[in-house]
């Protein structure tokens, strides 16, 4: 019940917007056909952000203990283009957004969402959303 009246409270308060800010970029990416791969990533960023409390975003690697394209040095080179192109545009998004939030107490929980939401953008790929707690055992 918290869960969800945090992330009812987190979409009106500015979840929604930078779910959209996701959303947009996905769209954009995928109007370009090389973009599809980020545009992945995007839509499920996208959702991620518009409801995050309950969830994280983990390394693929860490989740399966193998690497693939996202997590190897492919990842790496989609990581840096995605950050040239649109990752610091969407973590300045954040960044202002968790500041909005850090002026009262009661929007320190969303503020520091926010800023996990940061970094995040700043390199997605590779990354997988699911619930909290399926980190997998020995993994800080």
């Amino acid at each position: 019940m918290l869960r969800f009246l945090l992330n009812a409270i987190w979409f009106v308060l500015g979840g929604f917007v930078m779910g959209l800010g996701w959303w947009l970029a996905g769209l954009v990416a995928a109007i370009t056909v090389v973009g599809l791969p980020w545009a992945r990533a995007c839509f499920v960023i996208g959702n991620f952000s518009f409801w995050p409390f309950g969830y994280e975003a983990i390394s693929r690697s860490e989740l399966t203990g193998r690497t693939d394209l996202g997590t190897g040095p492919l990842g790496l080179v989609g990581n840096v283009i995605w950050f040239l192109l649109a990752g610091w545009w969407l973590a300045i998004g954040h960044v202002t957004s968790a500041l909005a939030c850090f002026v009262t107490i009661i929007g320190i929980p969303f503020g520091i969402q926010h800023i996990k939401l940061a970094l995040i953008a700043l390199a997605p790929i590779g990354l997988q959303v699911v619930p909290s707690g399926t980190r997998p055992q020995g993994v800080g």
